[in-house]
């Protein structure tokens, strides 16, 4: 990006403090705090960037913005992209809002809500034949706990599974 335009200072300044704020966000959702950034600075940039430019920008060690690129790969948030002729490896950002909330949910989906589910399940398993006050309240809070977690996996599934243009209606209706 030409940074010697002064028209585009207000511009860098807004881009500058998303991705700070981006980073802030992420970590109050239990991101890295430099993966959220690094992925605001992907979603807000022109074109391709390369690692060597996300270093530059975030002041970052290589190290770092290569791990972070790998996570933001694997979650499919960015795309690695290799132009002919050149060394360099360039990354660009899933920049489709609904698409980027359906990978996002899908990821915590199998990284949070899966696991808590499983760990639920398997104290309902443990204590199930075992009798008394305690153990009946402790398996009806069990119980209680997973049919939630369960409704909301569900949930999750079906609207990471839909369209934008069928959910957003809905959404809609429901707050109305």
């Amino acid at each position: 990006m030409n940074t010697s335009s002064p028209s585009l200072t207000p511009l860098l300044q807004a881009r500058d403090g998303f991705v700070t704020q981006w980073g802030a966000i992420g970590s109050a959702w239990g991101i890295n705090r430099t993966m959220a950034q690094i992925h605001a600075l992907l979603i807000t940039a022109p074109g391709l960037l390369s690692t060597d430019d996300i270093m530059a920008d975030l002041k970052i060690s290589r190290g770092n913005a290569h791990g972070n690129l790998r996570d933001l790969v694997s979650w499919g948030l960015v795309r690695s992209v290799v132009r002919k002729g050149e060394r360099k490896e360039y990354f660009e950002a899933e920049k489709d809002v609904w698409k980027m909330f359906c990978i996002i949910i899908r990821e915590r989906r199998r990284r949070e809500l899966q696991p808590a589910m499983n760990v639920l399940h398997a104290c309902a398993e443990r204590t199930r034949n075992l009798k008394g006050t305690e153990a009946t309240a402790f398996n009806q809070q069990i119980k209680a706990l997973g049919d939630f977690l369960e409704l909301a996996d569900k949930i999750v599934t079906k609207l990471t599974a839909s369209e934008q243009s069928k959910v957003i209606p809905w959404a809609l209706k429901l707050l109305k």
